[in-house]
């Protein structure tokens, strides 16, 4: 009777083993494309990602850059004051998207282009994303609005 019990806990810890291993694999599987990382210009231009590899990008719009092409394609740069990467979006931009504002961009980076699937801009005049702000901190070209009086 003691060999069964042991038998049977055994099984029951494997079966529970095997359980955890599966819900482990597919809570990686489920998260392999959710995940996206934040990525500021200097570093697209320092190290490019492949072009299988969906990021996000932020900065700011660069003045005299953005462009309306034919139907809904917008064309821009965005930069952290370090570099520029020229981003391709087709689609409907929020509307407090400016040149001079703060964005981030989810897409892939394409023969040098940033090709974007979405464009979130800020949504006050005041908002900038923490990963946007960190950017321009590092690259000295920040300027935090409550400071100047604004």
């Amino acid at each position: 009777m003691k060999g069964l019990k042991k038998k049977r806990r055994v099984q029951i810890i494997l079966v529970a083993f095997a359980a955890l291993a599966g819900a482990a694999a597919l809570i990686g599987y489920g998260f392999r494309d959710g995940i996206n990382y934040f990525r500021a210009p200097s570093d697209v231009v320092a190290e490019p990602p492949s072009e299988r590899e969906v990021f996000r990008i932020g900065g700011l719009v660069e003045e005299g850059t953005l462009t309306r092409g034919q139907g809904e394609t917008i064309t821009f740069s965005v930069t952290d004051g370090g570099a520029s990467v020229p981003v391709s979006y087709t689609g409907v931009l929020p509307d407090l998207f400016d040149e001079g504002q703060g964005m981030i961009g989810t897409g892939r980076l394409i023969d040098g282009t940033f090709v974007a699937t979405d464009i979130l801009a800020r949504h006050d005049e005041t908002y900038m994303p923490k990963e946007v702000v960190d950017a321009l901190k590092e690259q000295g070209v920040y300027q935090d609005p409550a400071a100047s009086g604004s």
